[in-house]
């Protein structure tokens, strides 16, 4: 039985390793490893510690499927939407961009419930915190080391992280990568920002009258959402969640810097915006090292299928 290692748990990932299920021919071993602690990528869905049906987006807003990947992929998209973890974006967001033929769509479980859907179709094994060091080959088999664990031997190595990611790894994979391919790999470039998910007692009030919210004008704060209604979820049960993502230099500017500072001058800047907003019960600052191709707009929080 062919050992296949496909690694990273973000939607490249998953959606390879359930095609790589569906088109097998034979019996396959199918594992997905990631540094992370959970599934996601740069579509992660954070939890409340008080409550884990509160959720807030710390990735990808919404999905945008553009009439050139509706005439690729709209299967995809179709299946998506039967199972539930699509549905039409209906929810205002102020500032957004559409363009004719446009389609968007929230996912009502969070963002990351799209990469458990393509895990769970794919029946891979799935292992977290496991960050790839090396990759050597050995008798016609990739050995691949790890920070953790034992080296584990695969028929076949499917990378899925970002580039620098790639160029970063050891043993007999450097001088495999051609030199055309190092340089297209080098020649690719992210945007960094943080994202900084707040969490809300049940019964809070957020009185505005929009879901998300593109803000203009202000050196930290890109784009705001209540991601409960943009999601259009309402319960008396589940406080309120927002997310803030950062402008692109912001991130830049404060990439090195601890979590807590950059929280705190988020925190700062929100309140010019959106002026006594109650206390959070629970907070996630996430940074994004890798938040998006650097030749894509990152000023729009989607992201195509």
């Amino acid at each position: 039985m062919a050992r296949v290692l496909i690694v990273g748990a973000g939607l490249t990932g998953s959606l390879c390793a359930a095609l790589l299920r569906k088109a097998a021919a034979r019996p396959l071993h199918l594992a997905v490893w990631d540094k992370a602690g959970d599934s996601g990528g740069r579509m992660t869905t954070a939890s409340s510690p008080h409550n884990l049906q509160s959720t807030v987006d710390l990735g990808a807003q919404y999905i945008t499927c553009t009439p050139h990947y509706a005439k690729k992929h709209q299967s995809f998209y179709d299946e998506l939407l039967a199972r539930g973890v699509l549905k039409p974006l209906t929810s205002p967001i102020e500032g957004m961009v559409i363009k004719e033929g446009d389609c968007n769509f929230v996912a009502p479980h969070g963002v990351s419930s799209i990469i458990n859907h393509y895990l769970k179709e794919s029946g891979a094994d799935i292992y977290f915190r496991q960050c790839v060091t090396q990759i050597n080959l050995r008798n016609d088999k990739w050995e691949v080391l790890r920070e953790t664990g034992s080296p584990e031997q695969f028929d076949i190595v499917v990378l899925t992280m970002p580039a620098p990611q790639i160029l970063q790894l050891q043993g007999d994979i450097v001088n495999l990568i051609s030199e055309c391919q190092r340089q297209q790999l080098e020649s690719v470039s992210y945007s960094s920002r943080y994202a900084l998910g707040l969490f809300y007692e049940a019964g809070t009030k957020i009185d505005v009258p929009w879901a998300g919210q593109y803000i203009t004008g202000n050196p930290c704060i890109r784009f705001i959402s209540i991601d409960n209604k943009k999601r259009n979820i309402e319960s008396s049960e589940i406080g309120p969640s927002l997310v803030i993502h950062t402008t692109v230099p912001f991130g830049v500017t404060y990439l090195e810097h601890s979590t807590e500072d950059v929280q705190e001058l988020i925190f700062q800047q929100l309140e010019n915006i959106l002026p006594g907003l109650p206390q959070p019960v629970a907070t996630k600052c996430q940074k994004w090292r890798h938040s998006q191709r650097a030749n894509t707009n990152p000023d729009v929080m989607y992201t195509g299928v």
